[in-house]
């Protein structure tokens, strides 16, 4: 008994401090954030097509898009990107989170002895999340031109902000007074990733307690139950990289069909920016609110599509793509390159 309610005390308290430390994170983010326009001036990081290839290759540098997605709210906070460069950053890092699935699947192949089942796995989640967020990034930026969720923007709390300058005020201000711009950026960069770090410490463990949810996965064979089963597991973790993570082995040991990857997918990348969300509304915009906002509504809006609508073509095209892909190494080597090319190219477009 005591074991569990040690479990549970050491996850309530990784929580915890995770949660500091990520406000924190962004406000010493957020106050670097001028620090590095000459950066993005160098990388030419100016309108939406160069801001998607930096947050897609910046998520595959982190092996994370949340990280990614929390950067290109502050920037747009701090003043340092405009509301069309901030959604596209938010969108790049949804492009390149996906990789992580692949990583695990390589892994996995080395591991097996070239059995390609786990890279099958991965370029399927890669596949779906390039065909949906595509689209999105192109409805979200007529949306934000348009003001169509105008109507919708929040306005934080002026004692929730009161709240978070109380309480990390000080600190900040220490910080901001021995480190240049750029290098407090990149302080809050590195606060970023270990607040996830520590807050990863307070999630289920989702592949190591796989046998736990199989009963349910076995019931979960239809089409719209696997879409709520990702959004579900994607808000549980609020990691896309973990939800996605767990298909692999899941998939492998039987527990779901490779064609239940497609809805799961998708709503895994719906739920996935809940903590971009609350991100934006401490920061007190409501710009950056919105920006998240329109993201996850536009993500949705192109997901259902193509669940109730086209759904049959849709995923023979996704499986077809994924056996391609999977199917020599040299094809593999071809998809890889381009992975990498697409967003590059968008960076110096």
């Amino acid at each position: 008994m005591r074991l569990p309610r040690l479990r549970h005390l050491s996850r309530l308290a990784a929580a915890v401090v995770g949660v500091a430390l990520f406000i924190f994170a962004l406000e010493v983010t957020k106050a670097g954030s001028a620090g590095i326009v000459p950066l993005l001036d160098r990388l030419s990081v100016s309108g939406a097509a160069n801001a998607t290839g930096f947050g897609w290759l910046l998520a595959y540098l982190a092996l994370s898009g949340s990280p990614v997605a929390a950067i290109g709210v502050t920037l747009l906070a701090g003043g340092s990107l405009t509301e069309a460069e901030a959604f596209a950053v938010v969108a790049g890092s949804r492009l390149g989170a996906s990789f992580i699935v692949l990583a695990a699947g390589f892994i996995l192949y080395l591991a097996r002895r070239r059995n390609a089942d786990g890279l099958y796995i991965g370029v399927v989640a890669l596949l779906t999340t390039f065909t949906t967020q595509g689209p999105a990034l192109l409805l979200g930026l007529v949306s934000l031109h348009f003001g169509l969720l105008d109507g919708l923007a929040f306005n934080t709390p002026a004692g929730m902000l009161d709240l978070v300058d109380s309480a990390f005020g000080r600190p900040l201000d220490a910080l901001d007074s021995l480190l240049p711009g750029w290098m407090l950026f990149a302080v809050g960069v590195g606060l970023l990733l270990a607040s996830f770090a520590v807050f990863d410490r307070a999630l289920p463990q989702l592949e190591g307690e796989a046998e736990g949810i199989t009963r349910a996965l076995h019931a979960l064979r239809r089409r719209p139950l696997m879409f709520l089963l990702g959004c579900a597991v994607t808000l549980t973790t609020l990691s896309v990289a973990i939800s996605l993570t767990v298909l692999v082995p899941l998939s492998l040991k039987g527990y779901l069909k490779r064609e239940a990857i497609i809805p799961y997918v998708m709503g895994a990348n719906i739920t996935t920016f809940v903590d971009t969300l609350f991100a934006s509304m401490l920061l007190g915009g409501e710009t950056a609110f919105l920006v998240v906002l329109t993201q996850m509504v536009s993500v949705a809006v192109v997901s259902l599509l193509l669940l109730g609508g086209f759904y049959g073509p849709y995923s023979r095209v996704i499986l077809a793509g994924a056996h391609w892909t999977t199917a020599r190494p040299r094809h593999l080597a071809i998809f890889l390159g381009a992975i990498v090319a697409v967003p590059a190219a968008l960076l110096v477009v």
